[in-house]
């Protein structure tokens, strides 16, 4: 608990400030974004929207993997979502080396051989998420109808680039 400590006093904080929202688990704006885990990236701010407005799925590099396949699934059918902001964003860690670099980086700095696990690098962004639009939009099990929009956020001008 002792490395928590901040954590829980901010949260003191945090709640004597707190007012309940009246928000349900729906996607208030019918938006989910898919974005990376980077903690530079704001994504309901980015797209101007605030708390209960989009379901946010986060992962290293933004990829459309099965699991958020699978929570699209959810997202769509009983979370009133219907369209999916798939956003990497420059100057991501996961473009910035091949999977064999990325596992002999993590094996030099912590002795652990990942190399059962696939990273999901990327050389090519643009590419990348040209792919994952298309794996969204030709999976059979999400909602019918839902439009799906790929862009690359700017971590230094804060500027979305649709692709």
């Amino acid at each position: 608990m002792e490395t928590f400590k901040d954590l829980l006093a901010a949260n003191v904080e945090f709640v004597s400030h707190f007012k309940a929202h009246e928000l349900g688990g729906e996607a208030l704006k019918g938006l989910a974004i898919v974005t990376c885990m980077d903690s530079r990236i704001d994504p309901l701010r980015i797209v101007g929207m605030e708390a209960g407005d989009a379901k946010i799925l986060r992962n290293a590099g933004a990829r459309v993997t099965d699991d958020v396949l699978r929570t699209l699934i959810l997202a769509t059918h009983l979370l009133n979502v219907n369209r999916v902001l798939v956003m990497p964003h420059t100057d991501c860690r996961m473009a910035s080396a091949t999977e064999e670099e990325m596992h002999a980086l993590i094996k030099e700095k912590s002795g652990i051989d990942t190399r059962g696990v696939e990273i999901r690098t990327v050389k090519d962004q643009e590419a990348a998420l040209v792919k994952d639009i298309q794996r969204i939009e030709s999976y059979p099990l999400l909602k019918p109808g839902i439009t799906v929009m790929g862009a690359i956020y700017d971590v230094k001008s804060g500027k979305l680039n649709p692709i």
